[in-house]
């Protein structure tokens, strides 16, 4: 028995399938796909692919993990320069109130803790929104720039 066939398509990974399936909509094409090994086979196309795929989510999914725990810290610094912020402003009216009132120079005192309430929430704010930075934008940055490179590695392999 003889097959004539158009085009042959040899091997047929993730490439390979896609190319066979877009060359058979071609009215009157005739194509025949050849894959060396069957389907599952840890030396397949397909399985690398796979394989392949799966590595990349696992990498961004780490990446968008540490992301979000750098986030998470940058956030919580920043909450706790608020809170220390308003007890700052209850500290510093407290002091116009005891300043005012010049009924004894406590009102130094209350100035003082007031300025190192101010001081400690000047660096937490500065601390978070550093961390905050680094994990913006959300996205897996690296990631990324993994499945192009193998994006890049798979075409020049297909166009020798």
């Amino acid at each position: 028995m003889t097959t004539d066939v158009d085009v042959a398509v040899v091997g047929l990974g993730g490439i390979g399938s896609a190319a066979a399936y877009w060359l058979a909509r071609r009215p009157g094409l005739r194509v025949m796909g050849f894959e060396q090994f069957e389907l599952g086979h840890p030396n397949g196309a397909s399985e690398d692919v796979s394989r392949l795929v799966r590595n990349e989510l696992q990498l961004a999914k780490v990446e968008l993990t540490d992301k979000a725990r750098d986030a998470g810290a940058g956030v919580g610094m920043m909450a706790g320069a608020a809170a220390l912020a308003w007890f700052g402003l209850g500290t510093l009216i407290a002091s116009a109130v005891l300043a005012l009132a010049l009924v004894l120079p406590g009102w130094a005192a209350a100035l003082i803790v007031a300025v190192v309430l101010f001081a400690v929430a000047a660096l937490l704010v500065y601390l978070g929104r550093a961390h905050v930075k680094r994990a913006v934008p959300p996205m897996p940055v690296e990631a990324m720039n993994s499945v192009r490179a193998d994006v890049d590695r798979v075409k020049a392999r297909f166009h020798r």
